[in-house]
């Protein structure tokens, strides 16, 4: 009844930075509450009302606040092995300065922050270089080897750390090793320093973890033993079937759908699955909450939380729109940043609402985890899978006509290309753009100029160092650079160059 109530009563006003938890354990405490929010940014205030099974948690910003409530909406986070249920609070702020009993709350708050800040420092000696020789393919050795370690087990442990590209497995010297390839030499840093010396389950499979000399894992096949998550497309093996598309897709997508946001140290959330049968993750450094996996996890079963409508459908449906701005190409463009768009159609009697087509079950849901939530025109868009297969292109004559558009063949497609870097880049809407395909002759005022034109502030610009064809500029809110990327992306520059924008996770 508690679960009816919360969903019938969900979003009771506009998204705010105060977010309300309901159904929390009566023995839980501050530095767990804390531990929900930690990976979305920075926690700034909590209020636990422990005779209500209630508390309230204060972001950092209303942006931290819409990505972690999209997260948990599809995948229930759990507290001492029992769902916690997180809505937008109707208060804007918290105010807790005169209430008593407050000074555990502000005590955890100042650990888990200092907790962040500390490994942020981690991230930042990373990317400055100070911690060289290390780079993003791991070395794992299990021991003490009772259950046998799927290679399934090893990507939903690893991927909680950031995005993994490629697992191989292997037994030498009578010993059970892996090597693990992750997008960023962070996240492997991450992996090593949380995961090194825990065991899987109780007592046995633990994990020994080096940095490996390799700094790129050349795969053949995707199967039991092998993967890369990058080229769906490779063959099972020697005389073997091809893996099944829908498995490799179900598969490859838990780690693209939930990328790493700029948390503590670029962990990924939480992942929100049940205490289960005894495969436990140790916490990410920031998160005290412990992590569980289901230990049935047979291979290419792995199910993706908030998988709903029709499984390994690829269209969507997207509503909320602002029926007076948007477009099917502008659909297309924004799409297009999570996976190939074939065909967009708005509804001819309700404009709010339009379907979507992707190349993929894959690219669908990767859409929907970046998107839903997301600011566009001036409205909360809505996306969610929907109940159609396919979208079905009008006949000759027919009323809204220049509502579908067909863009299988398009040129702008991003991931034609098996195994394409744009694979490794793909991150949530920022107010930070990159462009690329600049030629000489635009300058930064040009770039300046152009940008300005779409409605955005310019907040800052840089050129890279190494590559003046690219560069950063940073818009006034994520909305602008969304706007900005719809306007911009393809547009031509001269000298019969067509600027490239997407989303960037750096800040200038």
């Amino acid at each position: 009844n508690d679960k009816k109530k919360f969903k019938g009563d969900k979003s009771p006003c506009s998204p705010s930075r105060v977010l309300h938890l309901r159904k929390i354990p009566s023995d839980v405490t501050e530095a767990e509450v804390i531990s929900l929010g930690l990976p979305f940014g920075k926690v700034t205030n909590l209020l636990i009302l422990k005779g209500k099974s209630q508390a309230f948690l204060e972001m950092a910003s209303e942006e931290a606040a819409v990505t972690m409530v999209n997260y948990y909406t599809p995948a229930t986070p759990h507290l001492r092995s029992q769902p916690v249920y997180i809505q937008y609070s109707n208060h804007r702020e918290l105010k807790t300065d005169n209430l008593p009993n407050q000074a555990r709350a502000r005590a955890a708050l100042q650990a888990a922050n200092a907790m962040q800040s500390g490994s942020l420092a981690v991230t930042s000696a990373l990317e400055g270089g100070f911690l060289p020789g290390q780079g993003s393919v791991l070395r794992i050795i299990v021991e003490n080897l009772f259950y046998p370690v799927t290679l399934e087990v090893l990507y939903q442990i690893f991927s909680k750390f950031g995005c993994v590209l490629k697992i191989i497995t292997f037994t030498r010297n009578n010993q059970f090793q892996a090597l693990v390839q992750y997008a960023d030499p962070v996240n492997a840093y991450s992996a090593k320093m949380g995961l090194d010396g825990q065991s899987i389950y109780t007592l046995c499979c633990t994990l020994h973890i080096d940095f490996s000399k390799l700094t790129n894992l050349n795969v053949k096949y995707n199967n039991d033993k092998s993967r890369d998550f990058t080229r769906l497309d490779l063959p099972f093996g020697e005389g073997q079937p091809p893996l099944e598309p829908s498995i490799a897709a179900t598969f490859g997508t838990q780690n693209v759908i939930f990328p790493s946001y700029a948390g503590a140290a670029g962990f990924a959330p939480v992942m929100g699955f049940a205490e289960g049968a005894g495969l436990l993750v140790p916490p990410v450094p920031g998160a005290p909450s412990s992590l569980a996996v289901p230990a049935s996890a047979a291979p290419g079963q792995i199910t993706v939380p908030g998988v709903s409508g029709v499984p390994g459908n690829s269209v969507l449906l997207v509503s909320n729109l602002n029926p007076e701005a948007i477009t099917p190409h502008g659909l297309f463009i924004l799409f297009g940043v999570y996976g190939d768009v074939h065909r967009v159609k708005i509804m001819f009697k309700k404009k709010e609402n339009a379907l979507v087509q992707m190349a993929d079950a894959t690219q669908a849901q990767l859409a929907i985890s970046n998107l839903n939530g997301q600011r566009l025109y001036g409205r909360v868009l809505r996306a969610t899978l929907s109940k159609h297969q396919t979208v079905q292109l009008p006949r000759e004559g027919q009323e809204g006509q220049g509502l579908t558009k067909d863009y299988s063949n398009s040129p702008l497609h991003r991931f034609k290309k098996p195994g394409s870097k744009n694979f490794q880049n793909i991150f949530p809407p920022s107010a930070t753009l990159h462009l690329s395909n600049i030629p000489p002759s635009v300058s930064v005022d040009d770039l300046k100029k152009l940008f300005a034109s779409t409605g955005s502030t310019v907040k800052a610009f840089r050129f890279f160092q190494t590559d003046c064809k690219m560069a950063l500029i940073q818009l006034g809110s994520v909305e602008e650079g969304v706007h900005a990327l719809i306007m911009l992306h393809n547009h031509d520059l001269g000298e019969n160059h067509h600027l490239r924008v997407s989303f960037s996770k750096s800040t200038i």
